[in-house]
């Protein structure tokens, strides 16, 4: 009797579901783990769920005052950190950054990439330069670490966790060189997942909508400045809308001690993640709506932090203020 091809199709989807579901939870304890961007905010709740799970961290980020308070902070926890000082766009960091973690805790587990940056402002007020310089932020710096460390993580069948967002999803007006970033990154984090499996390797793409990790300050603002901050920073701070970032570093690792290919986090990130499926021309429209409401393009094309154009409004938002005190925001 021949079989129709849809039923093998479907007996082989449900072979791979099922070999999903009782395939048994990456263990975290004694692992070690090295964070980029895990001096601060979402890489700090990060680092302080693995911490609390039985892993051992090291944090990588520019600012050693911050990654000093950091280092400070997980051992406080009952926690074991180790500071490294680094550029993620400099090849020799990054390798500096996994032969010093290896010769601090004896070897590397797991590769958190989460290092990057953000910039909000009218297309028209962009310029290639700001393409660029995101893309090798928020991509190629998760490529380049990720092959620094594939000897330990081929060697410990371990673990890779790329931290994208909604925005590699749907793109958001005033998000365009992010939006773009985050498109690559979720992409290496599919190419990556499928060619290392065969070492033993698993890899996990992280794509969390707005979350409130204080990190609205360290935005790079262009356009109408105080009008672009105070809508980004408000938004980023709306409760409901938003998700705490512990709880986005909880449902984070969830997802990579399941070893999901992709995890969506928080509720509006599902949301979009399936409109954008089901229906990408309304998608599409909506959001072409919304940017008639945004501030309009200036014609200059300097760009300033977050911190350096806050309001009345942003400095008393009392969840933004909660977030920068928690996860180090100085």
């Amino acid at each position: 009797m021949r079989i129709p091809k849809r039923f093998i199709l479907a007996a082989g989807v449900a072979a791979l579901a099922a070999r999903h579901q009782l395939s048994p939870a990456y263990d975290l304890s004694g692992k070690v783990a090295l964070i980029s961007g895990g001096s601060r905010g979402l890489g700090l709740a990060l680092a302080r769920e693995l911490v609390a799970r039985g892993a051992k961290v090291s944090l990588l980020a520019r600012d050693t005052g911050e990654l000093t308070r950091a280092v400070q902070d997980i051992m406080g926890r009952g926690g074991q950190a180790h500071a490294i000082t680094g550029d993620v766009t400099a090849a020799d960091d990054l390798q500096r950054a996994v032969d010093e973690t290896v010769a601090h805790f004896g070897r590397l587990d797991i590769v958190v990439n989460n290092a990057g940056i953000i910039q909000t402002g009218p297309l028209r007020d962009m310029t290639e330069d700001d393409f660029r310089r995101i893309m090798e932020v928020n991509a190629f710096a998760a490529l380049r670490l990720t092959l620094a460390a594939l000897e330990q993580l081929q060697q410990n069948q371990g673990r890779v966790l790329i931290i994208s967002s909604v925005g590699g999803k749907v793109a958001v007006p005033h998000l365009g060189p992010y939006s773009m970033s985050k498109f690559a990154s979720a992409g290496l984090g599919q190419a990556l997942r499928s060619e290392l499996a065969r070492d033993g390797i698993g890899v996990t793409v992280a794509l969390p909508g707005l979350m409130r990790t204080g990190s609205a300050k360290q935005a790079e603002v262009k356009g109408d400045y105080e009008k672009e901050y105070a809508m980004f920073a408000t938004l980023d701070n709306v409760p409901l809308l938003t998700l705490d970032a512990a709880d986005a570093a909880r449902l984070i690792i969830q997802a990579l001690v399941r070893g999901d290919a992709e995890a969506m986090i928080g509720l509006p990130a599902h949301l979009l993640k399936y409109a954008q499926a089901l229906a990408p021309q309304l998608v599409a429209d909506v959001m072409a709506l919304s940017n008639r409401f945004m501030p309009g393009p200036t014609g200059h094309t300097a760009s300033k932090f977050g911190k350096e154009v806050e309001t009345k409004l942003t400095l008393e938002n009392p969840l933004k203020r909660g977030a920068e005190r928690d996860l180090n925001q100085s």
